[in-house]
C-alpha cells in the first residue's frame, strides 16, 4: 500500500513497511511560530495496543487503528478495520475528510481554541463557525 494519493497539505512523517504510519497535515504552519508543534493535525495507522497505560501502544494487536489527533490526546476520529490494507484506504479518506473541511474538530474540545479552529477552517475552507461534518 502506498500514501502517494494524499490530498493536499498531508505529508508522510513516518512510514514502517507494512507497519505503522503517521500522516501530518500541514506541518509548514504548525511550526511554532504561530501554533505549538503539538496542534500539528495526525494521522496515526497502527496495530498497536489502544489501551491508555503506558507502553501499550508497543504491542501488536490483531487490529489496525486509523485515529486522527488535533493534539495530543484530542482526537477527532478514531476507527478500527481487520486488515492493514483497508485501514489505509481509511486512512486515505480520513485525510481527504479533513482537508476538505469535513471533519468537525470542534466538537472533540471542552474548552474551545478559537484562534486554533480560525486557523484550521481557513485551512480547510471551512466557514468560520460551520459546525457540519463527522
Amino acid at each position: 500500500m502506498s500514501f502517494e494519493a494524499l490530498p493536499d497539505g498531508w505529508r508522510v512523517w513516518n512510514e514502517e513497511p507494512g507497519g505503522r504510519t503517521i500522516l501530518v497535515f500541514r506541518p509548514d504552519v504548525f511550526d511554532g511560530d504561530r501554533f505549538p508543534p503539538e496542534c500539528l493535525p495526525t494521522i496515526y495507522l497502527t496495530n498497536g495496543s489502544r489501551r491508555r497505560r503506558p507502553g501499550a501502544g508497543q504491542y501488536a494487536t490483531d487490529e489496525w487503528h486509523v485515529v486522527c489527533f488535533t493534539e495530543p490526546e484530542i482526537e477527532v476520529v478514531a476507527e478500527t478495520y481487520d486488515e492493514r490494507s483497508t485501514a489505509v484506504d481509511a486512512a486515505l479518506d480520513v485525510a481527504e475528510r479533513f482537508a476538505d473541511g469535513d471533519v468537525a474538530y470542534r466538537d472533540a474540545y471542552h474548552v474551545p481554541r478559537e484562534e486554533y479552529f480560525e486557523r484550521l477552517d481557513e485551512l480547510t475552507g471551512r466557514e468560520p463557525l460551520e459546525r457540519g461534518g463527522t
